[in-house]
């Protein structure tokens, strides 16, 4: 829950909203590979309110999402365009 907060605080997304990007048929990821040795990471952007990304990683059956904050500009570019630039693939071709 800390973490959440610290993320509403920094980004103003609550991850309840954030989640919301999985159900966008439209989403699309890529595998994160600078942000942990630890665990496999994954970034998506998908769209609720407006085109969010989101950094996760899944343990077992559980999702857990890391960050969420609204997209940049050149991220929107690449929702909204193709989507096979930078290791971007959506989720549904």
């Amino acid at each position: 829950m800390e973490k959440e907060w610290d993320n509403i605080q920094l980004h103003g997304i609550n991850f309840t909203d954030a989640s919301e990007v999985f159900r966008d048929y439209f989403r699309m990821e890529r595998h994160d590979d600078d942000s942990s040795d630890c665990e496999d990471r994954w970034q998506t952007m998908g769209f609720f309110n407006d085109v969010l990304f989101v950094v996760y990683t899944e343990r077992g059956d559980i999702t857990r999402i890391i960050s969420a904050r609204v997209a940049e500009p050149f991220e929107r570019r690449i929702y909204h365009g193709n989507s096979e630039i930078y290791g971007w693939q959506r989720i549904n071709p």
